[in-house]
């Protein structure tokens, strides 16, 4: 009769029981502390430069960005500082314009009247003093619409002017119809006023027509004797 043996089964300790830890358990143990000693550089190699790169991408793009918005910026300003100026610039002119038409926007027209005014200054000279006593109401009428024409140019800033005798020549308000050399006047004066002038605002509507003296010529040495033996 055989005799069957019974197998036995050889007991493996687990750890925290009390066991006894086997070779492969010690070598997971060991596993555990030498990973929980590396660092991640150790793990990852390059990792840093990797961040530190990535940073510095991100650095440069919000520069980026704000160099363009900051550029676009400068450009909006000065586009507004530009149409700014313009637009005060129209303003101006728009003012000028105005003043000038409200100034000068008669002048056409007031050239034109200044024909009527000299020829009723032209009959009231004309007239003598018989004819003032025979046709006192015809001359006082001419008289009187001489002086609502004249009215009528103040109102828009039309002014007479008369130069006076032995006034000086002014180029800028006098036209010299002629030049004449007259005893005792001085050179570059009014000696006769031919036709009164005209200003329209502060400019020039017609000239005054004038006639200046010139200077009067050395008067000749007498006969027999040489000019150079007078004294000075």
């Amino acid at each position: 009769m055989s005799q069957s043996k019974a197998r036995v089964e050889p007991e493996v300790a687990m750890p925290g029981d009390g066991a006894p830890i086997d070779g492969a358990n010690a070598a997971a143990e060991g596993a555990k502390v030498e990973l929980s000693d590396l660092s991640v550089e150790d793990l990852v190699p390059g990792l840093d430069e990797e961040i530190a790169r990535a940073e510095a991408e991100d650095t440069n793009s919000v520069s980026e960005q704000i160099a363009a918005l900051e550029a676009e910026r400068d450009d909006y300003k000065d586009k507004w500082t530009r149409a700014l100026a313009e637009a005060e610039n129209i303003r101006r002119r728009a003012l000028r314009d105005k003043t000038d038409a409200e100034n000068y926007g008669g002048t056409k027209l007031a050239r034109d009247l200044l024909v009527v005014y000299d020829n009723l200054e032209r009959a009231l000279n004309a007239a003598d003093d018989e004819l003032r006593e025979k046709a006192s109401a015809f001359i006082e009428g001419i008289e009187l619409t001489q002086r609502e024409l004249i009215n009528a140019f103040e109102k828009h800033k039309i002014q007479k002017f008369t130069p006076e005798i032995g006034e000086k020549f002014n180029p800028n308000r006098h036209q010299a119809m002629f030049q004449a050399p007259i005893p005792g006047a001085e050179p570059d004066t009014v000696i006769e006023r031919m036709q009164d002038g005209f200003v329209i605002a502060d400019r020039l509507l017609r000239a005054a027509f004038v006639g200046i003296a010139t200077a009067a010529p050395a008067e000749p040495a007498p006969e027999g004797r040489d000019p150079d033996d007078f004294d000075d």
